[in-house]
């Protein structure tokens, strides 16, 4: 193998491993002795260092780490900040628009509509702020209520429920008559 693969296997080990790979493994991997691969690493740390790249190798205890340079913190850091975009899985939306559409609703009242329990999801999406308590049914244990947030609103592009699709009363008979059979497949079986 040519030296420039060699480099870039070394590379490629050490970026996908994350921790610190001990030399030995490193040269098993790319068919080298200890001593060829160590000196292999040593270049590829002098021209990082020489190049002033954002990353470095660095040796542990015979070990060897890709990590990056102490001096670019603050832009890791500032990236790190940076608010992320929440990502809404099918059942965070099922959950959503069932709260949307039934405000003020118990996650009881969510899970019967579900058919499975639905904590994870409306955790998510009350730290999306997308929904929020309400307050408590005066019932029997007093469960919560939840209902949608201004975010919501704005996420959606509406500036009230009012705003929301009506749902097609035809496909919504046809969803109620599937969710009746596949609740009558599963008591089946």
């Amino acid at each position: 193998m040519e030296l420039k693969k060699i480099e870039a296997a070394i590379e490629a080990i050490l970026f996908a491993m994350g921790d610190a790979v001990e030399l030995e493994a490193i040269a098993r991997a790319v068919e080298q002795d200890n001593r060829t691969t160590q000196r292999i690493l040593r270049r590829l740390m002098d021209r990082y260092r020489e190049e002033d790249r954002g990353i470095q190798i660095i040796e542990l205890e015979n070990s060897y780490q890709m990590c990056t340079k102490k001096e670019y913190y603050e832009y890791l850091i500032r990236i790190a900040m940076q608010p992320k975009k929440p990502v809404l899985t099918d059942v965070m939306l099922e959950t959503l628009s069932i709260i949307a559409y039934k405000q003020p609703v118990t996650k009881a009242e969510i899970e019967k509509i579900r058919g499975v329990k639905c904590d994870h999801a409306i955790n998510k999406l009350i730290e999306y702020s997308l929904v929020k308590e309400l307050g408590r049914l005066d019932a029997p244990g007093r469960p919560l209520l939840f209902g949608t947030t201004e975010e919501f609103l704005r996420s959606f592009g509406v500036q009230a429920l009012e705003e929301l699709p009506v749902p097609d009363p035809v496909k919504l008979e046809d969803f109620k008559a599937e969710a009746e059979e596949e609740i009558q497949l599963r008591l089946d079986v």
